[in-house]
């Protein structure tokens, strides 16, 4: 059923797509249109470009958000960002764009870095109405940090009108339970100062499962399921006061805390049979109660000056983060209720970030010279303690699970950038260097990994703009990827009591290199990359014949070539009717060494999206929205294909002060992910996700006050990225 609808959706794109060509070769005189024929069939109708609401700048798409028609059922960022060409969301709200980049986020041109919680709380406390537009930016510069593999700035709207405003913001998501965001924005300006302030309040429970088919080397058949609930609350603050001196300087200073408390159910089971599936070898279940926590504190210190053809701005940023999780693993037989097994886990995980940047640029004639220097500094401490239950019915210390673990990392980082535009030709070139001093610690195990390494990462890019529909980029740039904490940590993280992933502290930086093209004619924007990511960072499972234990370690493999491209075009079929079409299709290679041999697989899938928004009277606008992505995956799994519809209506109220949304997000529960190994000699093993992502939606949001003003919003650094 999902091929079909696959291959109904590519027809309907193909089929748009010729469409619109016929129109652009015939001239069709607007006197021919006339009231009567505004009532035929849809196939009789003449379909026209939709207005502007795309652009290029610097090769980069830039999508208009407050008043784009396509985001305006949209319950918040977080879902326009689902909508917007060239962005992907996955099941769990992480964001990628060019396949599987994961951006960083930027407001109004500063980096915005949270665990993947809070920037998912913090993406849907904004309503698209709060956002002039998104920027997406697939091939940064070396004058960004050589982490960022792309960047999404979001504009926020400026307003400077004197006195206050509030709006409340709020979305209800129901299915087999419920959850609840809230939130509540004030701001105060008086000219010269500004005062800003922000409250979050989210709760609910959501679930998730899990299943697997594994063909044991005994050629038994085990099973397993797993049964989840997510009992969480967040409460969120931030304030800010911003000074505007006078014209030339301006200092802003942030303070801000997010706080978590969950408590999770996880039930699961393992069943075993033999190859024929009729006699049952052992049944075992088991329950993992979870109780974790996280505090975060963070501080940001912003100050600039402007003159003329010269600025220079300081951005200082604390961060300390805060984990606590206890975890229970209880195995009984099914038949008998007889315990098999027991043991608890006690986690700390503290960390703290400090970094300070200084960046400079000068205007000289028709170019930019932009430097800028960099130091940040961040250090992790995590402490897990294993007990299992003995013999004698007393919980005992387990060094074998058990793990001290310390990581400590520096880095310096500089750039010198020049910008200059020569009539319809726009160049940019820079250079940057990072130098990267590290430590990590395994206590436990008594390793240690010390590594400084010095690297120097260039950028190119020139756009030319032929005339007011067309424009044409290209862009060059290499980048650095280091290991996050999770992926060093070597302590496992279970997903069932046969299976779990365990980090590795001696994973190597992986270094990408790639170059882009793009062209723009009218709203039609095509873009083409193709790069070249060696040192890749990835896991593989290793399975063990005589325990049935899997577990997913973590590696370098010697490379990967990929190749990615991308179309969106919209159209307006009628003046209450829009679509917007995007296709990606994407390219994998990886050379990957695996047990005793090697393999090397040339990976192939696409990804279709229509959005459609009817426009009807009386102020209702309706958006259905799917998508479908074909089967993909990599050297050793196969992901299966997948689809998804979402419907939904808005409509302002009360002189467009209050406006409601209701709408079904993934109404056929169609998009679970499913995944199977290739190789069968090797293991056979089936495997599936499943998340609640099909549920009703109802949300609200109510604007007041007497003033327009917008709050700068916080500004945090992309070290902070790295704490997940």
């Amino acid at each position: 059923m999902m091929i079909k609808l696959g291959l109904c959706m590519l027809l309907l794109l193909l089929s748009t797509f010729g469409k619109a060509q016929d129109v652009l070769k015939r001239k069709v005189s607007d006197s021919l249109i006339d009231d009567k024929s505004e009532t035929t069939a849809i196939s009789e109708v003449i379909i026209q470009s939709a207005s502007r609401s795309i652009k290029l700048n610097d090769g980069n798409v830039v999508m208009a958000v407050s008043g784009n028609k396509d985001f305006r059922t949209s319950t918040n960022l977080f879902e326009v960002l689902r909508k917007t060409p060239g962005v992907a969301i996955d099941q769990e709200g992480g964001i990628f764009i060019g396949g599987r980049v994961t951006p960083a986020i930027f407001i109004d041109g500063k980096p915005v870095v949270m665990t993947n919680q809070e920037l998912q709380a913090y993406l849907r406390s904004l309503p698209p109405e709060m956002v002039e537009s998104l920027e997406v930016n697939s091939n940064p510069s070396s004058k960004y940090d050589a982490e960022f593999k792309g960047i999404i700035d979001i504009k926020l709207k400026k307003n400077t009108n004197l006195g206050w405003k509030g709006s409340y913001n709020g979305n209800l998501y129901i299915n087999k339970f419920s959850t609840r965001e809230n939130s509540l924005n004030l701001t105060y300006n008086t000219g010269k100062v500004a005062y800003s302030v922000q409250a979050g309040y989210n709760d609910g429970i959501s679930t998730y499962r899990y299943h697997a088919l594994q063909r044991l080397a005994n050629t038994n058949v085990m099973r397993t399921k797993t049964y989840q609930e997510d009992r969480g609350a967040v409460y969120s603050i931030q304030t800010g006061v911003d000074f505007r001196v006078n014209d030339k300087n301006r200092v802003s200073i942030n303070l801000r805390g997010n706080f978590r408390e969950n408590d999770r159910i996880r039930s699961g089971s393992l069943y075993t049979t033999d190859k024929s599936e009729t006699k049952l070898v052992s049944h075992t279940e088991s329950e993992n109660p979870i109780s974790y926590s996280q505090d975060n504190y963070g501080m940001t210190a912003n100050y600039s000056f402007q003159n003329k053809g010269f600025k220079i701005d300081f951005l200082g940023n604390y961060l300390s983060v805060k984990n606590k999780q206890q975890d229970d693993f209880i195995n009984r037989n099914k038949g008998s209720s007889a315990l098999l097994s027991y043991w608890k886990s006690d986690l700390f995980n503290k960390i703290s970030i400090y970094t300070g940047q200084i960046d400079a640029s000068q205007k000289i004639g028709s170019a930019d010279m932009e430097v800028g220097i960099k130091y940040s500094q961040s250090d992790t401490h995590n402490n897990i303690r294993y007990d299992t239950l003995s013999a004698a019915g007393q919980f005992v210390f387990d060094p074998a699970r058990s793990n001290i673990f310390s990581y400590k990392e520096k880095i310096w980082a500089g750039y010198l950038a020049y910008r200059q535009k020569l009539g319809k030709l726009q160049i940019n070139a820079g250079i940057r260097f990072e130098n990267t001093n590290s430590i990590s610690n395994a206590i436990t195990v008594d390793s240690l990994v010390s590594r400084n390494y010095l690297e120097w990462l260039p950028s190119f890019s020139a756009s030319y703009t032929i005339n007011p529909s067309n424009e044409l980029s290209f862009s060059y740039s290499r980048k650095i990827t280091r290991p996050v904490f999770s992926q060093l940590n070597p302590f496992r993280f279970y997903f069932s009591p046969l299976n779990y992933w365990i980090g590795n502290p001696y994973l190597l930086p992986s270094f990408t290199s790639q170059i882009k093209a793009t062209y723009r004619y009218k709203n039609w924007i095509t873009s083409f990359t193709l790069g070249k990511e060696k040192d890749v960072m990835t896991r593989y499972p290793i399975y063990n014949p005589e325990t049935n234990v899997l577990e997913y370690l973590g590696t370098n493999l010697p490379y990967r070539k990929f190749a990615v491209l991308e179309t969106s075009f919209p159209l307006k079929i009628k003046k209450w009717w829009t679509v917007t079409s995007q296709f990606a299709g994407y390219y994998n290679y990886e050379f990957r060494p695996y047990l005793d041999d090697v393999f090397a697989l040339k990976i192939c899938n696409y990804e279709i999206r229509l959005n459609q928004v009817f426009t009807l009277p009386k102020g209702y606008t309706i958006n259905l929205f799917a998508n479908y992505e074909s089967k993909s995956g990599n050297s050793l799994y196969i992901i299966k294909p997948r689809y998804t519809v979402d419907l939904s209506v808005q409509k302002f109220w009360l002189d467009n002060k209050l406006n409601t949304k209701i709408g079904y997000n993934n109404i056929f529960d169609s998009y679970d992910q499913r995944l199977e190994f290739r190789h069968k000699q090797i293991m056979d093993n089936r495997l599936g996700h499943w998340w609640d992502s099909s549920r009703f939606f109802l949300s609200l949001s109510y604007n007041f006050g007497s003033s327009k003003y917008q709050a700068k919003e916080i500004q945090k650094t992309e070290e902070e990225n790295r704490t997940r």
